[in-house]
């Protein structure tokens, strides 16, 4: 049986759009085939350039001394190569830009809806289904952490986009012309009261800053990043802790090579039409838009204040979140903000934007799997714990989740309700998992036996888990409703 036959339309659509995003295919269309086929042309078009130049020196004398029909020939011949090879070098440029266009708009598509409550729900839902479709146990997950992580920074980003133009903290002058008059909390209603205007919102605003994010470390897929992060012999794990000079190098090269994959491996959009002064405009907006994301991407390098934290923050979020350490560890993942208030802290990103993505996404990330008391009426243990999904951002107590249940009874189910945790409840904080500490050892291995397929394999199971892993459970079609109206 096919992965796919076992998902549902959302989990296929969002597996077929992670598969042609930063993984190679046979069919060379997905971004990092773009990106490898870029670095390669750029390098051979280099080639060929220093060794035309080459032999311009070693004939351009001989051809003084001696003009016939036969240098003409060979000097046309040679233009002629260089032509052919420019035109398709544009030709490829064009092809990936509209590539990434499409790929925004896709995304958009996925993450957003007709209403404010609408784009929040499918966005903890296109959140949720990437972290419960990568591993958190075994091996390999530092690579699908690597490829699924663009989609899921770029998402965030747009959330904390949205939240901070809601909140008046957004005073970037490029993105003030686009929204007019529309700001603050009028931003939420933008699409039913200026549908123009929203689209050139989009089109200029979150589409360039969807780019900046995407491509913001696509330059460690050139040679000479890849040379650091796989060794001179190319037998080094990627993942390692590198040097502090190795590490330099690498910042270094990312960012030239990702600024110079955006001006030439992408580049402008193109015009198509016959009206010379729509032409005009059109590449007026589009060199805007470069100069616009080529600006971003600098000042991401030290934010400050300055709107790049916009893609820096949930930048660091991902580094955490969906981590590529070799050291990564699920049950740490909800300690992320204490990662970002430290980098705050060292002037690494704003504090307040990272206040900013804290009320949007609350301490336990989409699709964390949560452990938690099962009380009575009363308020009394009932001598069990059970399993619940987060799947809502906005929790009013950033501490207290809104999940999905996933258990009732100690028997995992497919149609259950969604649920407030609060923090006395959520066996990841010690004093509520404390409120377990009397349960016997039998009754504890006996709720492990229960809820854990391969419990007799699983002999490093904490006995009263602070949290638990959904991979599995979400791996089942009918368990991939956690964001449909509960039943």
């Amino acid at each position: 049986m096919s992965k796919k036959s076992n998902q549902s339309i959302l989990t296929a659509q969002v597996t077929n759009l992670l598969d042609r995003m930063f993984k190679t295919s046979p069919l060379k269309d997905t971004i990092l085939d773009g990106a490898l086929e870029f670095y390669e042309q750029d390098h051979a078009v280099n080639q060929a350039v220093t060794a035309l130049e080459e032999k311009d020196k070693q004939t351009y004398s001989k051809q003084v001394q001696a003009h016939s029909p036969a240098s003409d020939r060979r000097r046309a011949e040679q233009e002629a190569n260089s032509t052919h090879q420019q035109q398709q070098v544009r030709s490829a440029r064009i092809a990936r830009h509209e590539r990434f266009d499409n790929l925004c708009l896709e995304i958009l598509d996925l993450c957003e809806g007709e209403s404010y409550e609408e784009t929040n729900r499918k966005s903890a839902q296109l959140l949720g289904t990437v972290q419960l479709l990568t591993p958190t146990e075994g091996t390999g997950i530092a690579k699908i952490n690597e490829q699924y992580k663009p989609l899921y920074k770029t998402v965030l980003m747009l959330r904390l986009l949205e939240r901070l133009i809601i909140d008046g903290a957004v005073k970037d002058a490029y993105i003030q012309e686009f929204l007019g008059e529309f700001s603050g909390e009028q931003f939420i209603q933008f699409a039913r009261l200026d549908e123009e205007g929203c689209k050139r919102f989009r089109d200029q605003v979150k589409m360039p800053l969807m780019k900046a994010s995407l491509i913001q470390d696509i330059g460690t897929y050139h040679p000479e990043a890849q040379q650091i992060l796989f060794g001179p012999d190319g037998d080094s794990d990627p993942y390692r802790t590198l040097s502090v000079d190795d590490r330099k190098q690498l910042l270094q090269i990312n960012y030239r090579e990702s600024i110079k994959f955006l001006v030439d491996g992408l580049g402008a959009g193109e015009y198509f039409g016959n009206s010379k002064k729509d032409r005009e405009i059109f590449h007026h907006q589009e060199l805007r838009k470069l100069k616009f994301i080529k600006n971003i991407l600098k000042q991401a390098i030290n934010p400050k204040e300055s709107l790049a934290n916009v893609i820096k923050v949930p930048q660091i979020y991902c580094s955490i979140v969906l981590s590529t350490k070799q050291n990564y560890k699920y049950k740490l993942v909800p300690k992320v903000y204490q990662a970002l208030y430290q980098n705050a802290e060292r002037g690494v990103c704003s504090e307040k934007v990272v206040d900013s993505l804290y009320k949007i996404t609350g301490m336990f990330p989409q699709g964390f799997g949560i452990t938690y008391l099962a009380l009575d009426d009363a308020g009394n243990s009932l001598e069990r714990y059970e399993y619940a999904i987060v799947n809502q951002l906005y929790p009013e107590d950033p501490e207290e989740p809104i999940c999905r249940v996933a258990t009732r009874q100690l028997t995992f189910i497919s149609h259950g309700g969604d649920i407030l945790i609060r923090k006395s409840e959520n066996l990841y904080f010690a004093n509520s998992a404390k409120r377990l500490a009397n349960m016997s050892r039998a009754r504890l291995q006996e709720i492990l036996e229960n809820l854990v397929s391969n419990y007799q394999e699983r002999a490093d199971l904490d006995l009263i888990p602070r949290c638990w892993h959904p991979k599995e459970y979400f791996s089942i079609r009918n368990n991939q409703k956690l964001w449909n109206k509960a039943s």
